[in-house]
């Protein structure tokens, strides 16, 4: 019988002994040296400061609410489930078992535009979920455009486009591997069947620009949101162009290496929205702890990304859900235990910097 796995690094352990080596490194790759995956870890533990919590007692904390909103919606707890490719990698039912899981648990699961599994499918694994659609923007316009359509007539509940890859980062590992057993299912011409292969998989539009929202804006009643946004003035132009959210986010250290950690990048953007969007942050969270820190921080959820693969590939959706609870669980410690009776009362005060 197995040892049962207690935290998040427990399934991070199990997934290394259980997946192929290519789809291991795939999976944990970063960019170059992989500097910043690394640092999105390390630094909600030792950054340029020591980011500790302040804690406050005699409280009454008999009851302690975790549940939140996003863009108006109700989740049960400020974790959510960041978009990553090719969920069938990790488990044969990939996709559709993220979304029963995520359904389970209350929260919202964001599909990437790489997904393993139809939408179609997806949707109607967990026809009730909580689903946003992650958009890598396509070169070919009227691709965007019946992507768009498709995810809103499916009910899908925002639009999250990713604005950090407009190339793809400098990965060592090798995905040659990978390529030939992988089938794309949602970017296929219509004419054409429904997938095409990964390896003629059509380029990420490297001329989007600040203007091309408005496009995106034209075409869908979809909250926009953009994700990996780092800077303050980014965060400002993301403001003054009328999107809805943002996550903080560095691709988990696989496109631009030696950018700030996540939860380092959180408080310039934070500090820039002045309160008009949601902020929200993806990149190194693995403890409850840290899921309160990035929201004393100014982040209205946490994203998982990595940690979702874990868990499917211990067990589908059940560990998927086990994955939630385990981190659901630790969260509502850490905010019993910091005098937190709801997630509103979760802000800045509960933290102090001191330098190293």
């Amino acid at each position: 019988s197995r040892m049962p796995l207690l935290c998040l690094a427990d399934f991070q352990a199990h997934a290394r002994e259980q997946l192929s080596k290519s789809t291991w490194d795939y999976i944990e790759g970063g960019a170059d040296d992989g500097f910043t995956r690394d640092d999105n870890i390390a630094a909600f533990k030792k950054s340029g400061h020591l980011i500790r919590l302040r804690p406050r007692y005699l409280k009454d904390v008999s009851k302690v609410d975790l549940q939140t909103t996003i863009q108006g919606e109700q989740i049960s707890v400020p974790i959510c489930i960041a978009p990553t490719g090719f969920h069938c990698l990790a488990w044969p039912d990939g996709e559709m078992s993220t979304a029963r899981a995520a359904r389970a648990a209350g929260v919202c699961y964001i599909t990437s535009t790489y997904a393993s599994c139809s939408l179609e499918d997806i949707v109607a694994a967990a026809p009730e979920g909580l689903r946003w659609y992650q958009l890598y923007v396509q070169p070919n316009r009227q691709l965007n455009k019946q992507l768009i359509q498709k995810v809103e007539s499916l009910g899908f509940k925002a639009l999250v486009i990713t604005v950090d890859v407009p190339k793809i980062g400098n990965r060592r590992y090798n995905v040659t591997d990978l390529k030939k057993s992988l089938l794309l299912k949602n970017l296929g011409s219509p004419e054409k069947g429904n997938s095409v292969p990964y390896l003629q998989m059509t380029p990420i539009d490297s001329a989007i620009c600040w203007d091309d929202l408005s496009w995106f804006q034209s075409l869908t009643r979809l909250p926009i949101i953009l994700k990996g946004i780092l800077t303050k003035e980014d965060a400002e132009l993301a403001v003054k162009h009328n999107v809805q959210g943002i996550i903080v986010s560095n691709h988990g250290g696989r496109q631009l290496d030696d950018v700030p950690a996540s939860i380092d990048a959180l408080m310039e953007v934070v500090a820039a929205v002045k309160g008009k969007i949601e902020v929200y942050v993806d990149g190194g969270v693995r403890t409850g702890n840290d899921v309160l820190k990035a929201l004393a921080l100014g982040a209205k959820c946490i994203f998982l990304g990595r940690p979702i693969l874990w868990g499917l590939a211990y067990k589908g959706e059940h560990g998927v859900e086990e994955v939630l609870n385990i981190l659901k669980n630790e969260f509502h410690t850490s905010m019993t235990l910091t005098g937190c009776r709801s997630v509103a009362e979760i802000n800045r005060d509960l933290i102090q910097f001191s330098r190293l």
